[in-house]
């Protein structure tokens, strides 16, 4: 295949991971991972080797966090444990419901379920539970976000000999 075909794709695969960080129909950094793979091994690129590893690792990084930090901030904006577990079933559940935005639905619903379980008197302490983890949603989500772009730029910086 021709190398530039080859480049096109993987920036082409790097683009949509970018878009995949916010849009769920998209797997996001795994797309992002293997534009920078197939670029790496598929070309005669001389991109380093640690760059790959450190995308490597901040994608699995971005993975988990994604579930770990809307349970967290759930538990600072006084959230219990049931909404941080709330947090992570609904997300699970929310991926397989056929609406747009199900995991998204999912980890509020999970929260706001697991709080009012805790605590079935106090709806405000729910809502403040579930506004803490749509501030972690974000975080995660800007997370993935400058990952994707770093990675982007890193490999079209290498295209241009820039790197």
């Amino acid at each position: 295949m021709d190398v530039v075909l080859i480049e096109i794709l993987c920036l082409a695969l790097l683009f949509l991971g970018i878009l995949g960080t916010f849009l769920p129909v998209l797997p996001g950094l795994l797309l992002s991972i293997c534009g920078l793979l197939i670029y790496k091994f598929g070309t005669d690129a001389n991109l380093s080797m640690i760059y790959v590893w450190v995308f490597v690792i901040l994608t699995a990084a971005s993975v988990v966090l994604n579930y770990v930090i809307p349970a967290k901030t759930n538990q600072k904006y006084g959230g219990t444990r049931w909404g941080s577990i709330g947090s992570i079933v609904g997300t699970i559940v929310g991926m397989f419901l056929p609406i747009p935005l199900g995991f998204l639905v999912g980890m509020f619903a999970g929260v706001f379920i697991g709080e009012l379980l805790h605590d079935s008197k106090d709806m405000t302490k729910a809502w403040k539970s579930t506004k803490g983890a749509f501030i972690g949603f974000i975080y995660g989500t800007g997370f993935s976000l400058v990952v994707g772009v770093a990675m982007f730029l890193i490999v079209l910086f290498n295209m241009l000999n820039i790197i």
